[in-house]
């Protein structure tokens, strides 16, 4: 099984600020780990074990916890599966998948047979959205509606903006282990202050192998072929995908567009004010 946690140190390091959010949380859960052949996918599963299946997956440098935070409520009505994707810091060991083929698609509708869920609804953020497309693109089967927030893999941002504004700062943090530069990372990025955030990501970035590879934007063609209902969530001052960009983009290419939302005053990572808006939307359905 991959690792990409730098030492056993740094990854105990990272997961015990896993552990410590997950309490935090104080909900109860189910741990679950899933064998594919891609990798052990670990899960926490919670609500109510009749309600209707929903599956959440996290954005890129994140984990289960983060998730299940971001939209707490949806376990009042929905069975909900918060994932830990694959190569990323968290509880799941497996490879680090191609964004440029399929292959997220497929590890992710192999864990929907093994876990035997059917007519799931899809909650993502970020990374976790270019994860759902690709699996709606695979095999959309099993999935009843999708919801995406600031999804990556329809749009991508300015790059020189991205360097100067998010990658430098990142770098400068990994050299000299500053505090201050992973606070003008989240700047640019969160909308509200998120001091786990600062926390988590000061030991990701010192202690995990990121993904550098730049992020593609789904065909045309690809995208017409999806018939599962979309709803999208953009921020219009999202520096990696911008929001009114993207909107344009989407309603252009996908035909199961459902609804999109524009967020005014939202940064990438959206505040809890709008994270309740999402729910709300998927609540009711």
């Amino acid at each position: 099984m991959s690792t990409f946690f730098k030492s056993e140190a740094g990854r105990a390091a990272v997961l015990s600020l896993y552990d410590q959010k997950l309490q935090d949380l104080d909900v109860d859960y189910q741990a679950q780990t899933v064998r594919t052949q891609f990798g052990e996918t670990h899960l926490l599963v919670t609500g109510p074990a009749d309600g209707p299946p929903l599956m959440i997956v996290h954005g890129s440098n994140g984990c289960a916890p983060i998730a299940l935070e971001t939209y707490p409520n949806l376990a009042k009505k929905y069975r909900v599966y918060a994932v830990d994707v694959l190569a990323q810091p968290n509880k799941s060991h497996g490879d680090r998948l191609s964004m440029a083929d399929l292959s997220y698609g497929q590890w992710m509708n192999e864990l929907l047979i093994k876990l035997e869920l059917e007519s799931l609804t899809l909650a993502g953020f970020s990374f976790g959205g270019l994860i759902i497309l690709k699996t709606l693109a695979f095999d959309e089967s099993r999935i009843k509606a999708a919801y995406l927030a600031a999804p990556a893999y329809i749009v991508n941002g300015n790059p020189l903006k991205l360097l100067w504004k998010v990658f430098i700062p990142m770098k400068r943090y990994q050299r000299t282990a500053h505090a201050k530069h992973v606070s003008r990372f989240l700047k640019e990025l969160f909308t509200d202050e998120d001091p786990f955030a600062l926390k988590f990501l000061s030991q990701v970035f010192l202690h995990f192998e990121m993904d550098f590879t730049p992020v593609p934007v789904i065909s045309k063609t690809e995208a017409g072929r999806i018939r599962t209902p979309v709803t999208l969530f953009a921020a219009k001052q999202d520096l990696m995908f911008p929001g009114g960009k993207m909107i344009k983009r989407a309603q252009k290419l996908f035909p199961s567009l459902r609804q999109v939302v524009l967020f005014e005053d939202s940064k990438h990572v959206q505040a809890r004010v709008h994270n309740d808006q999402i729910e709300a939307l998927i609540l009711e359905a």
